[in-house]
């Protein structure tokens, strides 16, 4: 299990959930996974960080994380 994730890595997997499961309806609203995501995302842009800790990281952004690695995983 990693311990801290970098802002390259949070990038990928939004855009890997975007991908699989793109914005839909008239709000075109992110899919679960990339939205648990996008909060830590905008939040390391905003205090110029270049990782965060996984356990800063709610339930869902680390479950869609670990789905994201498991998947792209070579």
């Amino acid at each position: 299990m990693k311990h801290h994730y970098l802002l390259t890595e949070l990038e990928s997997a939004i855009n890997y959930w975007r991908n699989r499961s793109p914005s839909q309806g008239d709000e075109l609203a992110l899919c679960a996974e990339a939205a648990a995501l996008a909060e830590p995302y905008a939040l390391m842009i905003y205090e110029s960080r270049n990782e965060i800790a996984s356990q800063t990281l709610s339930a869902k952004a680390h479950e869609a994380l670990l789905a994201w690695e498991a998947a792209t995983q070579k």
